[in-house]
């Protein structure tokens, strides 16, 4: 998810996780442009990570923990410990590994020995 690949979103989605914000308040907590904030909260809004609504003549903006919630279950694959089930899975596909190895390694002939028979 590219949205969340830079600091100044994740800072966006982390202040937006307080409350809802409008633009203006959004944009006084970073050294850079409005109009680049403006950019940073459409990517945010097009990745359907927060929502906006017209108040007025604000635009406030909400976050959408839907996506997130689907992230994080992807992410969590990863810090869980594995099942027993895929460790037994995992533990078949190394004996089968060496066993294609060691016949690999039996079917490979050594060389004839060149030396007559007798001589020395």
């Amino acid at each position: 998810m590219g949205a969340i690949a830079d600091q100044v979103r994740r800072d966006i989605l982390a202040m937006l996780r307080r409350s809802p914000l409008p633009a203006g308040r959004i944009a006084e907590h970073f050294t850079i442009s409005r109009p680049a904030v403006s950019r940073h909260l459409r990517v945010l809004r097009e990745s359907d990570l927060v929502r906006d609504e017209l108040v007025g003549r604000n635009r406030i903006y909400v976050l959408n923990t839907e996506p997130l919630a689907e992230l994080a279950e992807w992410l969590a694959q990863f810090t869980r410990p594995l099942s027993l089930e895929q460790r037994l899975d995992a533990l078949e596909t190394e004996v089968y590994r060496l066993r294609r190895e060691q016949r690999t390694n039996q079917t490979v002939t050594k060389p004839p020995d060149l030396r007559e028979e007798g001589t020395a």
